[in-house]
């Protein structure tokens, strides 16, 4: 079994700007076209942590613990969360990682020799697109973060658990890469001005 492990933050409870649209009183009078929502400006941080999870790309599965800290000691206690979550039938488990020291303390040494299933696969420098855990960071800031407002960082907890949550309700297999949409060809030196036949 591939499990991508990486580490999200720090992530402040502060304000997230969202996508929705709003019409102001006088557009709305004069019918005119709703404008994208600005949101008031939001200075102060009032609590930050760090979100780590686990990805299992072929299932879509994943499995997240917010830590107020990124140290060696959160990254094992991670570690051993996720040992109980992986299914105990997987015979040996490759962990995708970066290169971030904590990933390479001792104490991480320590948990492969306690749990020898387990088999760190650390990927090369400037190249995280191999850690497919990266593009569902994505995901998960708009599940949990978009559009809202938190005060404290137990807000900020409790919206990732539940996003978690909804994300492992309605997961899907990973696909790598999107879907590239065709764009018409031009003819050579033709221009295209809009609005014109």
């Amino acid at each position: 079994m591939i499990v991508d492990i990486d580490e999200m933050g720090p992530v402040a409870a502060k304000s997230y700007p969202g996508r929705q649209l709003v019409c102001a009183r006088s557009q709305q009078q004069d019918g005119g076209a709703p404008w994208r929502a600005t949101q008031e400006a939001d200075y102060g941080r009032r609590g930050k942590g760090y979100v780590f999870g686990a990805f299992v790309a072929t299932s879509g599965t994943a499995f997240t613990a917010c830590y107020d800290r990124r140290t060696t000691a959160n990254f094992v206690d991670f570690l051993v969360q996720v040992e109980a979550w992986v299914p105990a039938e997987a015979e040996s488990v490759y962990a995708i990682m970066d290169n971030l020291s904590a990933h390479r303390g001792a104490d991480a040494l320590l948990f492969s020799a306690r749990y020898p299933r387990w088999r760190f696969v650390f990927q090369p420098t400037y190249a995280p697109y191999l850690n497919l855990i990266e593009p569902w960071w994505k995901t998960l800031r708009s599940l949990a973060l978009k559009g809202r407002r938190f005060e404290t960082w137990e807000e900020v907890r409790e919206a990732i658990v539940a996003a978690t949550q909804y994300w492992n309700a309605h997961r899907h297999p990973f696909v790598w890469g999107r879907r590239r949409r065709r764009q018409p060809r031009r003819r050579a030196g033709i221009a295209q001005v809009a609005n014109v036949a």
